[in-house]
């Protein structure tokens, strides 16, 4: 019994090595949501460079590596389940570490109700029940369940979710699998019933478009790829610690440059650019309609795949933030009881409930405004997205400043490339405010202040989180008194502290 006792975890601990690599880098693929985010963009990114779209993924990826690279160094000498918010309060200050822990809790309260809809939607959609789909009621009592039971699994434990992330991902990569190659095979039959253009290595060139319409695009891109973080997030309960979550993260980004662009190629081949253009307001069921038209009586495969896609990330989502939101409670920058561990299943369980309630809240009170109000507010995500993996590129060579001279090794991958990838991600987010200022580009066409709804939402987030921070300095001052420092000198080159 003593030695029960002297093994047993802190009680502010989670649990220690609980999941391997690869159920890291499963849930780092979950989060993105793969089926979904193509469902959602590839329309609109072909609308904006047609049949330049898998050249646009391809562009998209760069900054994604650049920062995934980032991730993998910061984690190596600080595994901290805050991953951003620690990491940039350690290189630059627990003010810029405050804001950038709380994009990262928001962008989660604003995604996930969102994906549990399209989740609800594409399963109803794929066992016949479509009128339920257009009953709103249904439909999201249907998703606040969702969110519910996700967010149960993952209070009862990270392995249970990783279980869980590893069924839904097989069942996502096979559909989608199958839907390429159905739809390729349809195009050099052609049997295709649209305007079907054979494939082209040419396809693969970003600048083919050129132009505002390129810059757009790379914005749509650079949503498909968030997300992959989550497997970071999780590096105090994963194997190998150090290294292991960091690896997951950068071959997450790997996997999903060759699943968008297989996928993309695919879709633009078969349906034909003028198609996808012209229906690229109808977001997500643009990919329903190709599944009935690819797949024939078959159509449900393609279905079910966003489905599970968008339920995997429906539970995936809330662990960057839960975890964000507890190593903020740690270090006294958020309210102690956001803090608390789940005796039994040593996961955050008060703020992993905290993120989804008010998630819910937030999908429930935006839908009662209108459905063009919530897909403003995942607009306004690209803002938040851009912030927070631009602070954490910058912060990784700040970090490691004194290391960059050591090598071409750490001078490339360590300073140039996160800060190449932080200058993109920033010059993204520049283009995100001016493009959100103009309401005719949103989603509602109206007027909120003068200004776009998604951009008033991202700088209502902003104003949020400022003031809270500020209040917390004034009830507990503790955290901000920490001071910036550099990555130790034994942990940058594999030693034992």
């Amino acid at each position: 019994m003593a030695k029960d006792i002297a093994d047993a975890p802190p009680p502010d601990r989670l649990k220690a090595n609980a999941i391997g690599f690869v159920d890291a880098l499963v849930i780092g693929l979950n989060s993105t949501s793969p089926a979904y985010s193509l469902a959602a963009v590839i329309g609109p990114i072909v609308a904006l460079v047609g049949i330049y779209a898998p050249g646009v993924m391809i562009a998209s990826f760069v900054p994604m590596l650049l920062i995934a690279s980032a991730f993998y160094y910061l984690n190596k000498v600080d595994q901290d389940c805050g991953t951003t918010f620690s990491w940039v309060t350690r290189a630059m200050g627990p003010w810029a570490g405050w804001l950038g822990g709380w994009a990262i809790a928001m962008t989660g309260v604003l995604v996930v109700g969102s994906l549990a809809d399209v989740a609800v939607s594409f399963a109803l959609l794929a066992f016949g029940f479509d009128s339920a789909v257009e009953n709103e009621f249904v439909r999201q009592s249907l998703a606040v369940l969702v969110i519910l039971v996700m967010t149960a699994v993952c209070v009862i434990g990270t392995e249970m979710s990783a279980k869980v992330q590893n069924v839904l991902i097989l069942l996502q990569v096979a559909f989608l699998l199958t839907f390429v190659v159905v739809a390729l095979y349809r195009v050099y039959a052609d049997t295709s019933s649209f305007d079907s253009v054979e494939p082209s290595i040419s396809w693969l060139n970003p600048f083919g478009a050129g132009g505002a319409t390129l810059t757009a695009a790379l914005l749509l891109g650079v949503f498909m790829y968030w997300g992959w973080e989550s497997a970071v997030n999780l590096t105090e309960e994963v194997e190998d610690s150090a290294t292991a979550p960091g690896k997951a993260g950068l071959w997450s980004t790997v996997v999903l440059v060759v699943t968008y662009v297989s996928v993309g190629f695919a879709v633009v081949a078969y349906a034909g650019p003028v198609f996808l253009a012209e229906n690229a307001g109808e977001e997500e069921f643009v990919f329903a309609l190709l599944a009935d038209e690819v797949m024939g009586g078959w159509d449900w495969v393609v279905l079910l795949a966003v489905s599970t896609s968008a339920l995997a990330s429906t539970q995936t989502t809330i662990i960057p933030a839960s975890r964000t939101a507890l190593s903020m409670a740690r270090r006294q920058a958020l309210p102690a009881h956001f803090a608390h561990i789940h005796p039994r299943f040593r996961t955050p369980d008060v703020s992993t409930w905290w993120v989804a309630g008010i998630a819910i809240g937030w999908y429930v009170v935006v839908n009662r405004i209108s459905a063009n109000a919530l897909f403003d507010s995942l607009t306004a995500l690209s803002l938040l997205i851009a912030f927070y993996y631009a602070l954490t590129g910058l912060a990784c060579a700040v970090y490691y400043r004194r290391h960059l001279t050591e090598s071409v090794h750490y001078f490339v991958l360590i300073g140039l490339g996160p800060l190449v990838g932080a200058g993109l991600l920033a010059w993204l987010l520049v283009e995100s405010v001016t493009d959100m200022a103009d309401p005719e580009n949103s989603y509602s066409g109206v007027s909120w202040f003068g200004l776009g709804p998604p951009l008033v939402i991202g700088i209502g987030i902003a104003l949020v989180g400022v003031v809270i921070m500020v209040a917390r300095r004034l009830v507990a001052p503790a955290f901000w008194s920490e001071r910036p420092g550099v990555a130790d000198p034994d942990l940058v080159h594999g030693k034992e502290a």
